[in-house]
């Protein structure tokens, strides 16, 4: 990579950053010190404002950097993770958006203790809301690693090591200043530039092929080496029973899992009521469905255009297919265009991973301190506001940390692919008792917490025993082999084993469900009636 493109990938990056520290600094001026500032940013956002912001939360790296990277490599198969992104959001709509934000205050703890014995349901919704977030976290830092290491002419992993750190400390600097009203705002400038630079890309992908999807598509079959095998299911998924099982409970996970997402749940509590809530979700669809589609035409281009070989010869994985792509369609490595398409996509994408980290790690410490740091003081006494909101100011650190070393660990794999187990993990842990919690009168809390440790245990043994930590070349411990599971993602398994437990334990509990709490939740969930 020329020095051209590193100053001016650069600049445009350090200005992101500026005008986002900025923000930060301005919003932390204002009172942060009340929980509902914090967590929420005092519920002042209009439905616009969060659509923007839900959708800049989730177009996140696995989408800009992973997706148009497994298709470019795999092609219909790596349509997938398109299809399941989107179609999640139906199940955010129609089951999720207005029910939380009329039964809850902060945290996906809080719609669960509203009929439940508090302490124990929160421990383990707090424990599985940070896990999730964790696994998230490092998909982001994994695409960091491999943008810096491109746009410093692969200098190693001394690059992608300071990038990974550069963007964790980045993103504890905008939670614990900020709070929730600076990363709201952050996600929006983020998506009107994501969605800009996306439509900008599409644009000169059709331009090449003069507005011809046919001629692009069986350009990029003939450029894969795989013929019309690219543009038909199987390629990466097809072949052998464990192949097929595989893309079944990635689907599962992908479409199941937004629900269960603790930094989308969160979102909800922003906007002052339940309309409010259903109408970002509107807004969200919208601006996110477009965005889907226009990733299906840069990863057919990058395919057509460049190539998988050179896909792969700049990352495995497919992250940097984006990146290269805008060179290309620019003029080239050595041309002014190229030079500047390739600095602006690299400032966007690098803008997508701050402002995804942020929001995570502001759910993640929310989860910490609202949850697992405030259930722990009840048992002495009752936790200050003030308190609780400096502890996840504290969460914020040691949850970053934790992230930047995972990440480091994980850099050579795909992020789509690493967000794909994210999804699965919340979706067997954070949804039967999301679910449970608003639709079954007989619910307990036996129930409650079986649920959650139902699914979020197995799901992270399964991941432990998969080809993803050993037993293949791709794995992230090649010289050993523990591999006991044969599927990558463990969805299939490990969602129906948490609804399993949820009403196992549920049936065995001698607990007697409070249906009069129930009447009142369902009223509320509703209604709105007594929501914060």
């Amino acid at each position: 990579m020329t020095g051209h493109h590193q100053t001016l990938a650069l600049l445009l990056f350090s200005a992101f950053v500026a005008v986002t520290l900025g923000i930060t600094t301005w919003v932390s001026r204002n009172r942060q010190g009340s929980e509902e500032e914090f967590y929420a940013g005092g519920r002042l956002f209009s439905p616009m404002e969060n659509g923007f912001a839900i959708a800049g939360d989730y177009m996140s790296a696995a989408s800009f950097l992973g997706v148009t990277g497994l298709i470019a490599l795999f092609g219909y198969d790596g349509l997938l993770y398109v299809v399941g992104f989107l179609v999640a959001w139906l199940v955010v709509l129609f089951l999720v958006a207005e029910l939380v934000r009329n039964c809850g205050r902060f945290t996906l703890a809080d719609v669960v203790a509203a009929r439940m014995s508090e302490r124990p349901v929160r421990i383990a919704a707090g424990t599985s809301s940070v896990t999730v977030s964790v696994l998230y976290l490092v998909a982001q830092m994994v695409g960091a690693g491999s943008l810096v290491a491109l746009l410093l002419g692969n200098t190693g992993e001394a690059a992608q090591a300071w990038a990974v750190i550069g963007v964790g400390a980045l993103m504890v600097i905008y939670v614990s200043l900020g709070g929730m009203r600076a990363t709201t705002w952050i996600q929006i400038v983020k998506a009107v530039l994501l969605l800009g630079g996306t439509i900008a890309l599409t644009v000169l992908v059709l331009l090449r092929f003069h507005g011809d999807f046919d001629r692009l598509l069986l350009t990029a079959a003939e450029r894969s080496g795989h013929g019309a095998a690219f543009l038909a299911p199987g390629l990466k998924y097809g072949g052998d029973w464990t192949a097929r099982f595989d893309f079944m409970s990635l689907g599962l996970a992908l479409v199941l899992g937004t629900a269960g997402l603790p930094h989308i749940l969160s979102r909800f509590y922003t906007v002052p009521t339940a309309r409010a809530a259903r109408r970002s979700v509107v807004w969200a669809i919208g601006l996110i469905g477009g965005f889907y589609l226009m990733t299906i035409v840069l990863g057919f281009g990058a395919a057509a255009i460049l190539g998988p070989e050179t896909v792969r010869g700049s990352s495995a994985a497919g992250n940097t297919a984006v990146p290269l792509l805008a060179l290309d369609l620019g003029g080239g490595a050595d041309s002014k265009g190229g030079t500047v398409l390739f600095a602006f996509v690299a400032a966007i994408a690098f803008a997508t991973i701050l402002a995804v980290v942020a929001g995570i790690t502001l759910a993640s410490s929310a989860s910490v301190a609202h949850d697992l740091y405030a259930s722990l003081r009840r048992r002495q006494a009752q936790a200050k506001p003030r308190s609780e909101v400096a502890v996840a100011r504290i969460a914020a650190v040691g949850i970053g940390v934790v992230a930047i070393a995972l990440g480091l660990l994980a850099r050579d794999l795909n992020v789509a692919f690493l967000v794909g187990l994210a999804f699965a993990v919340a979706a067997s842990a954070n949804l039967p008792v999301l679910l449970y919690s608003l639709f079954w009168r007989g619910f307990t809390t036996r129930g409650a917490v079986w649920a959650v440790y139902g699914g979020l245990v197995p799901a992270l043994v399964l991941v432990v025993l998969s080809p993803v930590v050993s037993g293949s070349p791709e794995s992230l411990f090649p010289g050993v082999d523990f591999q006991y599971f044969p599927l990558q993602n463990p969805g299939l398994v490990s969602i129906p084993l948490g609804f399993l437990a949820g009403w196992l334990g549920t049936v065995t509990s001698a607990e007697i469900a409070d249906e009069a709490k129930h009447a009142e939740t369902e009223v509320r969930s509703l209604t709105g009636a007594g929501a914060v």
